[in-house]
């Protein structure tokens, strides 16, 4: 009996092999970087801002915030 032969990889497949430990903050900054797209970094922090607020408002820490408004 013999195995079937198996194709070669494509490069998409090599690329999601490498073992490559990026995390998902160094990649986004990669691609701003790359595409010159650092007009997204704002935008970024201000929705993350507002998330960390409506996460905090749902917590002990709402008496806290509501005094700073």
């Amino acid at each position: 009996m013999s195995e079937p032969t198996k194709p070669m990889p494509s490069e998409f497949e090599k690329a999601a092999a490498d073992a490559r430990s990026e995390s998902l903050v160094s990649e986004f900054l990669d691609f701003l970087a790359q595409n010159k797209k650092w007009w997204l970094a704002p935008i970024v922090i201000v929705m993350l801002l507002l998330a960390a607020l409506i996460f905090l408002s749902q917590t002990a820490a709402a008496p806290f915030i509501y005094t700073l408004f």
